[in-house]
C-alpha cells in the first residue's frame, strides 16, 4: 500500500466486547486483532490519516437476534424481503450494554469518527456505509468524500460479515481498498464463509496486506 495519507483512512470495524473472547458473539481470535490496529491507528494519525471506528447497536428486539423470532435459533435464516435472507444471531451489542461497548484495550484516542450501525429495530447493518436494504446509509461515504479521502484500510471483526460486507462497498463507492489481513478475524458461519469471503474480495481487486507493509 503506497498512499498520501492526507487522503487515506483506516477503517476499525466493531471491535467491541462481545465480538472478542468472553463475548455474546465471540470470534475466535477477536482479541488478536486489537495490537496491529492499535499500531496503525497510531500511525495513521501521525501522518494526517483519519481513524475510523463502527460500532454494532442494537436494540434488544433487534431483527438478527434469534430469540425475536419464533421457534427460531442462531445460524437460522429469516427472509426479510430485502436483497439476502436475513442471518440469525445470539443477542449482541445491545445499546448501553457491556457488550456493545468497544474492548477497552482498543485505543480510541486516534479515532476520528464513531459510526454507530444497527439501530433500527428492523434493519441489521453489516457494512460501515449501507444497512442491509443496501439503500439506506450511514452517512460514511459522504463524510469521507467531503475529506477528499480515496484510499481505505479496513481491519476488524468479523471477516466475513461486516468487514467484508464494508469492502465490498468501499469498492463500489470507488475507494482503492485494502484489508489488514494480520488485523482480521471470521466467524465462518456458515463453514466457508471466510474463504469465500477473502475469495469475492481478492476477485473483486480488494488487495490483503499485512500491517508491518504499510508501516
Amino acid at each position: 500500500m503506497t498512499a498520501d495519507f492526507n487522503r487515506s483512512a483506516l477503517i476499525i470495524i466493531d471491535v467491541q466486547n462481545d465480538f472478542c473472547p468472553g463475548g455474546a458473539l465471540a470470534v475466535v481470535e477477536g482479541g488478536k486483532v486489537i495490537e496491529p490496529l492499535n499500531r496503525l491507528a497510531s500511525f495513521f494519525a501521525g501522518r494526517g490519516g483519519r481513524v475510523i471506528a463502527t460500532q454494532d447497536w442494537h436494540p434488544s428486539n433487534h431483527v438478527s437476534f434469534a430469540e425475536s423470532h419464533e421457534n427460531k435459533k442462531a445460524g437460522d435464516t429469516v427472509d426479510l424481503g430485502g436483497p439476502e435472507n436475513q442471518m440469525l444471531w445470539p443477542a449482541h451489542c445491545v445499546q448501553g450494554s457491556r457488550g456493545a461497548d468497544f474492548h477497552e484495550a482498543l485505543d480510541l484516542k486516534p479515532v476520528n469518527l464513531i459510526i454507530r450501525k444497527g439501530f433500527h429495530p428492523n434493519l441489521d447493518s453489516y457494512s460501515a456505509f449501507f444497512e442491509n436494504d443496501r439503500k439506506t446509509s450511514t452517512g460514511l461515504d459522504g463524510y469521507l468524500k467531503s475529506l477528499g479521502i480515496d484510499t481505505l484500510l479496513i481491519g476488524g471483526l468479523a471477516t466475513d460479515y461486516c468487514v467484508f460486507f464494508s469492502a465490498m462497498d468501499a469498492v463500489a463507492l470507488g475507494y482503492k481498498t485494502y484489508i489488514a489481513g494480520d488485523a482480521v478475524r471470521g466467524v465462518d458461519i456458515p463453514k466457508g464463509s471466510v474463504d469465500k469471503a477473502l475469495k469475492l474480495m481478492e476477485k473483486t481487486g480488494i488487495k490483503v496486506i499485512a500491517s508491518e507493509d504499510i508501516e
